[in-house]
């Protein structure tokens, strides 16, 4: 019997890390990249797959154990021993050379021909939503078929077929959260099913035992999946609560009603984090005295019927929007927000830019004004590093960044979304140019993934030929402390100090964070961005 043990993979080298479900028992029959168990950080949860499908003879791991890569979790009995086992049967058989073939022909199609298919790299995302599932059981898909469409804070994503086949089954439904490698279906790969249909038809009648044998496993597999899921979630789930020992453990130690808690975690599993998070805004609010009748000690709105007013509609606001709506929230009630306004001259920039036109046409490029001020501004931020900071969630230190990634605020059917460029003081405008409308485009088609928009240090928000004389753009906290609004250019009458003269004035609005950027350091980087607006050449300086 050949017998072998699965181990913990790498798991990003966290160590110490605790069981919180078993998924199988001894007897089991499992599949290649079946879930054997789940796993719990201090950050997320996760599924950990087996390498080796087989027969589950023991299990050497328990609930509450904590776990490193490496650790032996269950030991099967792998497929390939059944096939080695039963290949001397057919030997009696008088025809023994159609036998062997036949035997390996019903067991390796079938170990082939179910392929998992997986949640792939989202950037690090954890607990992002499902929002449409684009397939149903018993559909053939192609490879980078459409299978479903997660939703993230910021954007949503279509995730692909990476294996071509038939949908056996759909492992999540609308409104599961997922992460990285967790299971979303299984598929026929379309080799393994025409090889599978072919074997019976060429059995000798003295081998039919053990190609009937062999044909059984996946069937009980599949038959034993669906009730093992079902007594695992028995075991962590109370009543609509779905969590592990180690939360409900911290549940316990803070006094916290697990019902009253939205899980993040895959098929909606309360997470540490969520329960944490849930506890958090109510010792702060007990510590500065806040009232909690509104949420954080304001007086909340009055509820108004407007349908006495005449029709209505009421729309429900996308997840982009409502979340955009609370992290505007948040930045105007935790930032003391400061907003300072300057015109800046571009009447040579217009006609520079205008004079590269037809050589930016040649290359592919589109040479708009928004390169050019996003290099004003990585400019401005190598100068006038004080805008290139965070204020650390101690409220006691300031975080000091060495790059210069700037935010493009992009207006998009679904709400704003704001694509990172990064290193953009190392770029050229024409490279600036081409990365700017590949990610506008990305965010408008909503291919954007979480990874294109974090990260920034500062961010652009331009209105255009549509921005009026001015506005006071909301500062992106935590991660930043300050903002740019641009608005529409106008030419003006400026005085020169003899005449005046028609100068192309566009405005700027600077907002800023005041606990980390004071008047001074805002009025010196006002001064610099306008200069370098103003004048190219400074860029050489």
């Amino acid at each position: 019997m050949a017998i072998q043990t699965i181990k913990v993979p790498d798991i990003g080298g966290a160590e110490g890390v605790e069981v919180i479900e078993i998924s199988v028992k001894v007897g089991d029959v499992i599949a290649e990249n079946d879930s054997i168990l789940v796993l719990e950080t201090d950050k997320a949860s996760m599924e950990i797959p087996a390498s080796v499908g087989g027969k589950v003879v023991a299990i050497k791991v328990n609930l509450g154990d904590k776990v490193s890569e490496g650790t032996a979790l269950i030991d099967v009995e792998a497929e390939g021993a059944a096939t080695q086992a039963a290949a001397p049967a057919p030997a009696a058989s008088p025809e023994p050379t159609k036998a062997a073939p036949v035997a390996a022909a019903a067991l390796t199609p079938t170990a082939s021909a179910e392929v998992t298919l997986s949640v792939p790299d989202i950037g690090g995302a954890e607990g992002v939503e499902v929002i449409e599932i684009n397939v149903k059981v018993g559909d053939e898909v192609a490879q980078g078929d459409s299978l479903i469409v997660l939703e993230t804070d910021k954007a949503s994503m279509e995730i692909p077929a990476e294996t071509a086949g038939k949908i056996l089954s759909i492992a999540v439904k609308v409104g599961d959260k997922v992460s990285q490698g967790a299971t979303i279906a299984i598929v026929a790969s379309a080799g393994g099913a025409s090889t599978a249909s072919s074997a019976p038809v060429s059995a000798a009648p003295a081998a039919a035992p053990a190609p009937a044998k062999v044909e059984s496993a996946p069937v009980a597999a599949a038959a034993t999946s669906a009730p093992k899921a079902a007594a695992v979630e028995e075991v962590v789930q109370t009543g609509d609560v779905y969590a592990g020992p180690a939360v409900r453990k911290l549940a316990r130690q803070l006094g916290v009603d697990l019902g009253k808690v939205s899980g993040s975690g895959p098929r909606s599993r309360l997470l540490k984090d969520d329960v944490r998070n849930y506890v958090k805004p109510i010792v702060q609010a007990a510590q500065s005295g806040a009232s909690l009748g509104g949420g954080s000690g304001i007086p909340v709105l009055p509820v108004i019927d407007y349908s006495k007013f005449g029709e209505v509609e009421i729309v429900k606001m996308s997840k982009i929007k409502k979340l955009t709506a609370d992290a505007m929230t948040r930045s105007w009630l935790n930032v003391p927000r400061i907003t300072q306004f300057d015109d800046a001259d571009i009447t040579d920039l217009e006609v520079f830019r205008n004079s590269m036109k037809a050589e930016a046409e040649k290359r592919g490029s589109k040479l708009t004004p928004l390169p050019f001020i996003v290099k004003a501004v990585a400019a401005a931020l190598v100068a006038e590093p004080s805008f290139n900071v965070s204020v650390h969630q101690d409220n006691e230190s300031i975080v000091h960044k060495k790059f210069v990634h700037i935010g493009i605020a992009v207006d998009t059917p679904n709400g704003l979304l704001v694509p990172v460029v990064r290193n953009a003081d190392k770029k050229g405008l024409f490279e600036l140019a081409d990365e700017i409308n590949v990610l506008a485009k990305k965010a408008r088609d909503g291919k954007l993934t979480p990874a294109e928009m974090q990260g920034g240090c500062f961010t652009i928000s331009s209105l255009g030929a549509m921005g009026g004389n001015g506005f006071t753009p909301m500062v992106s906290a935590p991660t930043e402390v300050g903002i740019l609004g641009v608005s529409r250019a106008q030419m003006k009458p400026v005085w020169n100090g003899k005449e005046f003269i028609p100068r192309n004035m566009l405005p700027l609005s600077l907002s800023y964070d005041h606990r980390a950027v004071n008047g001074a350091d805002a009025g010196r980087f006002m001064t610099y961005l306008t200069g370098v607006i103003g004048d190219l050449r400074r860029l050489l300086l």
